[in-house]
């Protein structure tokens, strides 16, 4: 989505014209980058830490629409996806590289607001950009980021450390990112039928902006190390609850109860779901795009918690025979599924 009222076609820089445009601005600010930008390769230096290092692939009709996704915003939330991987191992992000595949379609000013978005993610988030690549795509927009980052070994927290009796835990509030796609995806369909209708959106700023422009929990990790709590395992919330509680109970060999009045939503995100006909848990359980931390902590570390308004108990870890299960208001138990996104379904 970008105004071509002013339009600068990419040829007339070249790719290596076009690096140096976007990368100008680009300064550095992270004490652990020796070299950015301008060489073969980046040197980082983490002084004895161990490096963290993630990568994601966004494609254009796949993991974003831009009839309805302004490009600042899209360069943010690529950064922001990212970063929370590195969040998730309860490390620091302090680098990424940018990495964009584009048509012809797209002038320089629209890859002018692609970065823009990616830099003030990066400024926000006090993170350099190191480097990056730049191709011809004949099958629209593809955004690569990766993410690097470190932590001390001792603090680092894997998806397999889950133990009987530990809390599950979770930062924020989930469902919200499914319920504001559906919201874009019913105005998309209503402007596309009729293009003098405008979207309306009034009132719904805050499931907008978890699906567009999220953010990545370092205040979390952040928070928890202030605590003094280790987690003693952790996921971000990428393809939805339920299939991130499945992950740390498969790699822990553990089962789990999560009880359904303690999944913390939104008032407008449960709302709205009900407008749209949908049961707001099953939206927090298998929607995705929420980016929050999954967590489990032992319990003798609930008393450090009490009074986080940021953080909320949703159950338990159990023997894996138990199985992973859902109690509902009701009080029946339902087998935990993972339905989550499916990059690779038709």
């Amino acid at each position: 989505m970008f105004d071509n009222k002013e339009r600068t076609d990419l040829d007339h820089l070249g790719e290596f014209g076009l690096i140096e445009h976007l990368t100008k601005a680009v300064e550095l600010t992270e004490k652990s980058t020796v070299k950015g930008i301008g060489d073969d390769a980046a040197v980082l230096d983490f002084s004895g830490n161990k490096a963290l290092v993630s990568t994601d692939l966004l494609l254009e009709g796949i993991h974003f629409d831009l009839r309805y996704v302004p490009l600042k915003h899209l360069g943010y939330k690529a950064v922001q996806v990212n970063l929370s991987d590195i969040y998730a191992m309860n490390g620091m992000a302090t680098q990424i590289t940018f990495s964009i595949g584009l048509s012809s379609k797209f002038p320089l000013e629209a890859v002018e607001e692609l970065y823009a978005g990616a830099l003030l993610a990066c400024t926000k988030y006090q993170v350099d950009l190191v480097g990056g690549d730049t191709s011809a795509s004949k099958q629209g927009l593809v955004i690569s980021v990766t993410s690097i980052g470190y932590a001390k070994a001792e603090d680092i927290v894997y998806r397999n450390g889950a133990q009987e009796g530990d809390l599950v835990c979770v930062s924020g509030d989930l469902g919200a990112a499914y319920v504001g796609l559906q919201l874009l995806e019913r105005e998309k369909r209503i402007f596309l039928e009729n293009p003098d209708i405008q979207p309306d959106l009034e009132g719904k700023d805050y499931i907008v902006e978890r699906q567009l422009k999220p953010e990545a929990r370092r205040d979390i990790v952040q928070l928890l190390a202030t605590l003094g709590v280790k987690p003693t395992a952790m996921i971000d919330v990428s393809d939805g609850l339920a299939s991130e509680i499945l992950h740390i109970c498969n790699a822990s060999g553990r089962g789990c109860k999560l009880y359904e009045e303690k999944i913390p939503i939104d008032p407008m995100a449960y709302d709205t779901a009900r407008e749209f006909a949908l049961d707001p848990t099953v939206c927090a359980l298998n929607g995705g795009e929420d980016y929050e931390l999954l967590f489990t902590i032992n319990q003798a570390d609930y008393g450090k918690l009490v009074g986080q308004a940021d953080i909320s108990v949703i159950g338990h870890i159990t023997e894996k025979e138990a199985g992973c299960e859902l109690i509902s208001k009701s009080g029946n138990v339902h087998p935990i599924k993972a339905q989550g996104w499916n990059a690779f379904s038709s």
